[in-house]
Order: structure tokens, then sequence, then C-alpha cells
């Protein structure tokens, strides 16, 4: 079989398992979040964090639960992190550095799960599974409350109630992520993932001399590391790493898990705005990107040129041969489409185009499908942007799901896609400016740029994946990436949330002849159309210097 054949195979397989889970995935989603019962479980919860789930929240209250959990994460992993040497179960690993640690739990508290350390020569067991673990759950169920808030705010109307942040969050992990990462789990161990809590051996190598291999709960961590999105390894080499991804099935399993509740969700906000069809309509945009970013991917890393290429058949340079070339594209188009960052291959050795089509996947925002959670609610903001536009074409105030979208909800959007550019761009620009960032560069000249470019839009997009052959490890790196991540997490919360609570005090808008019915394909192109176009405007200039420059001249 050839690898071409073979990768549209995988994904085409992969496809049907998406479609068989979208229907009961996201009706299950919408009933857990709709639900006025409140499981046993959950009630010892609510009872040890005192909160009351009943209390409904206006879109401030519920802003002050996200940044309360999520300030208290920060802190509690930062502090084991520093403690860590003295804590049993270490490995005798060190504590960590405070400025690794303040970007470590950043990092993780923020989904991005950005590593500038050696998983398996850093963190010991108990941060592992303690700390960077539980917030690959909480963290995902965050972004799934916000998410869920703003979809009330299409679905409610003349109340500014949001729902419970505490019961939502609680909810999304005992009631969606948790029950899935324990079958994922067992489905990994199956695959050849390892499982334990051994300490580190030492393994003799073929001619001599030997190499050190620890252990870990690294299923577990494995599969809520694609299912929430979230990315970061137990080991450096992370997806491509035999003990965390075995073969060519695992890997098309944790392909599955990445993609799976980010689609599933656009089911659920049809189910709770009432409209299927509208759930339909984000499907076919957030697809239609997807699939369209997986084939030049694939075209990009299969065509490539010189006697390297034509002697291994395609691009093979920092890829695994147990997956090949296909797998490979399939993989790295989820990680960055979606907020995921785990990798099962080298970026930094993709072809010039074949890094620029992961840079611009992240610089869309992460919506095709996106986080789990946030690609729903960046989805949600770029049809916001389409309607809008469109209106501005007709001369009609526009609407979207019967709500109006006038002066203040366009200011909220407008503010939510100019932060992470912002952030990258600016970020970027300081790093050329100083001496000191520049000497991290492996390289120089456009992929150089392109390393520093990347690492920014990874961080502030809340993906974590990596040019590995920038060296991060550095103060500048560690504080101004962990600065990133968090505003690039949590001010656009803010400004969803602000929309969402604006959005639940209107009075729905009845459907007229001139209403733009955002239901259709039409509308989906113009969706696509939009994205595209924004983003090509923002971010052009910047990709230009790096992988357009780097893959013109190859």
């Amino acid at each position: 079989m050839s690898p071409v054949l073979a990768g549209i195979l995988q994904l085409l397989a992969l496809v049907a398992a998406l479609g068989l889970s979208y229907r009961p995935l996201g009706d299950h989603m919408a009933k857990v979040y709709s639900s006025e019962k409140h499981l046993k479980p959950e009630k010892w919860i609510y009872k040890a964090i005192g909160a009351n789930p009943a209390v409904e929240m206006r879109w401030p209250a519920y802003l002050r639960g996200v940044l309360a959990f999520s300030a208290v994460s920060v802190l509690f992993l930062y502090l084991l992190q520093r403690v860590q040497g003295s804590l049993p179960g270490s490995l005798s690993f060190v504590s960590i550095d405070p400025d690794q640690a303040f970007n470590t739990a950043a990092s993780f508290v923020a989904n991005t799960n950005w590593q500038s350390y050696y998983g398996e020569q850093a963190m010991g067991h108990v941060v592992q599974t303690g700390g960077l673990a539980v917030q690959n759950f909480v963290s995902a169920a965050v972004g799934m409350a916000v998410a869920v808030a703003l979809v009330r705010g299409f679905a409610r109307s003349r109340t500014g109630e949001l729902g419970n942040f505490w019961a939502d969050l609680v909810r999304g992990v005992v009631r969606i992520l948790l029950p899935m990462a324990v079958i994922g789990a067992l489905v990994l161990v199956a695959c050849g993932a390892i499982q334990n809590f051994s300490g580190i051996h030492e393994v003799g190598q073929f001619g001599g001399g030997s190499q050190q291999w620890n252990g870990g709960a690294v299923a577990s961590q494995e599969v809520i590391k694609e299912l929430g999105t979230n990315g970061g390894g137990y080991f450096n080499a992370n997806s491509a790493h035999p003990f965390e991804n075995p073969n060519g099935l695992s890997n098309l399993f944790e392909i599955y898990l990445i993609l799976v509740i980010p689609f599933a969700l656009t089911r659920t906000f049809g189910r709770m705005v009432g409209s299927l069809k509208q759930g339909y309509a984000i499907l076919g945009t957030m697809v239609t990107i997807w699939i369209g970013f997986t084939a030049l991917m694939m075209w990009t890393e299969f065509a490539g040129k010189g006697p390297a290429f034509e002697i291994a058949g395609s691009a093979m340079e920092g890829k695994e041969t147990r997956f090949g070339i296909g797998a490979s594209a399939i993989f790295s188009v989820a990680t960055t489409l979606t907020s995921t960052g785990a990798v099962n291959s080298f970026h930094s050795s993709n072809t010039g185009f074949g890094g620029g089509i992961n840079l611009l996947g992240m610089q869309l925002g992460e919506i095709a499908p996106g986080g789990v959670g946030s690609g729903l609610y960046g989805m949600l903001i770029m049809a916001i942007i389409a309607v809008f536009i469109a209106g501005l074409m007709v001369g009609r105030t526009p609407e979207y799901l019967g709500k109006k979208i006038g002066t203040r909800e366009i200011k909220f959007a407008a503010c939510y896609i100019l932060v992470t550019p912002a952030l990258v761009l600016g970020f970027t620009a300081a790093s050329f400016v100083l001496d000191t960032p520049a000497n991290s560069m492996t390289n120089s000249g456009a992929h150089g740029f392109s390393e520093i470019l990347y690492a920014y839009t990874s961080g502030a997009n809340n993906n974590g994946s990596a040019f590995a052959g920038l060296n991060a490890d550095t103060q500048w790196f560690n504080s101004t990436i962990g600065i990133a991540m968090l505003l690039g997490r949590f001010l656009p919360m803010v400004f969803v949330l602000a929309l969402a609570g604006s959005l639940a005090e209107q009075t729905p808008v009845p459907e007229t002849a001139g209403t733009l019915r955002t239901e259709k394909p039409l509308f989906t192109g113009l969706l696509v159309g939009t994205i595209m176009i924004i983003t090509g405007l923002t971010y052009f200039p910047a990709l230009a210097l790096g992988p357009l420059a780097e893959g013109l001249a190859a």
C-alpha cells in the first residue's frame, strides 16, 4: 500500500469514528449542562468548596469564578513544583526553578501545556499526576464552561444570568471528561502505553553505554492530554514516544480524542439554542477548514524536493517511521487547529510550507474545531463578525440567532479577535529587538524567525507545540511566554462572558424576510471567508518573513 493511500484511509477512518460519536456525545453534553439534578459525588464537591450550584450568576460573577479558580490553580501548581525536591515519589528530581515553575503553572492552567523542560528528567510522579494531570482535567472543564455560558447567552432572553460556573466546572469533569478518560486510558493501555509508578531504570544499549528510563502513570495522563486538548506529554518526545503512543492504532485513537469533543460541541450548541441546523452550519465551517488544512499538509509533506526527499520518498525527517507521513500530517493539523499542542513528529522539520500551515492553523484562533470549549466560543465570535459584515453590505442591523448585534456586541467581538495578535506580534518583535532572546535560536534566517513567531503564536493561542530548535528555557522566554499564555487565555474570556451577558439581556428579534439565514451553506461559506481574510490581514506580513520565505527558497 502506498504511503499516500494509507494516509487517506486513516483520514477516512477518523472521519467515520468522529461521525459515529457526534450525535450521542453532543446530545449527552447538552443534557449535562441543562440538567437541574446533581449527582452525589458532585454534591460532595460543592460542599467541600462551599459552592451553591443552584445560584444563577450574571457574567461578572461567572468571570470572577473563572479567574479565582484559575488563580488558585496557578498558585497551587507553582508551589507544588517549588517543593518537589522534598516530596515522596519525586524520583530524586530537584525542585523546579522559579521562572520555569511559573511558566509551567501558567501553561497547564491556561490549557496550553507549553513545556520548556524534559518531562522525564524534571517532573516526579507527584507533580505529574497530582499537579499536571489534574490541571488537564479542570482547565479543559473551564473552557467548556465558558463556551456553555456563551451558548446560554444566545438561548436566553430578558435576563443576564448565564448559569453557575461551579456547577458547570464540576459537571464537565465528573460527567464528561472523567468517564471518557477512564475508558480511553484502558484503550491506550491495551495498545501498549505504560501505566505504573516505577522508578528510574538503566537500560543497556547496543554497542555499549546505557540509557535511563522512568515509568509513570502515562496512559491516564496521555488520554486527558488529548481529550482535553491540553498537549503536555509525560516525556519530552511527547506523542512520538513509544510509551505514550506505541503504534498506528494508538496514534489514530489519540487524534480521535483530540477532535471528538470540539466537533461534538457544535451539536450541543444546536441543542441548547433550539436549532440543530445552526450547529450543523458551525460544524460545516469547522470541517471545511480542517479537511482543507489536512489535505494541504499531506500534499506539501509528500511533495518535497531535493535528494533527501527523493531517497525517502517524502519529508521523513523528524517523523516516526511507525506512523509515516500521512498519520504525522493528520496529527499535526489536528493538534494545531485545536489548542492541543501534542506532537507525534518534529514540527520544525516540516517543509517550509508545512510549518506555515501549522502556524496558520493556530493563528486562525484554533477554531476548526479548536480546543474544548474555546473552539466553539471562538467560532461563535467569528460568526458574529461575519453577520456584522453581511449586515454592512446590505445596510441592515445584523442579527444572529434572534439577537441583534449592536455596537456593544461588536466591540466585545472586536476586542476578542485583537488580543491574541497583539500578544503574538508584540512579543515576537520585542524578542528580535533585544539581543539575548535572539541568541536562543538554533537557526538563522527565515526558519529562525519562524521559531520565535511559532513560540509566541503557540503560547498566546494556548496551543503548546513548538519549533523545538528554539531554546525557550531562559528567563526571558519562560516569563514572557508565561504572560502570553495567561493573557491569551483569560483576556478573551472576559470579552466572551461580557458578550454572553449582553446577549442574554436582549429581547429576541422575530425572523423576517430580510433576516440572514445563518443555517444555510451560504453562511458557512461567508464564515470561512471571514476567518481566512481576518487572519490573512493580521498575520500575512509575519508569515511572509518566516515560513513563506523558507518555502519559496526551497
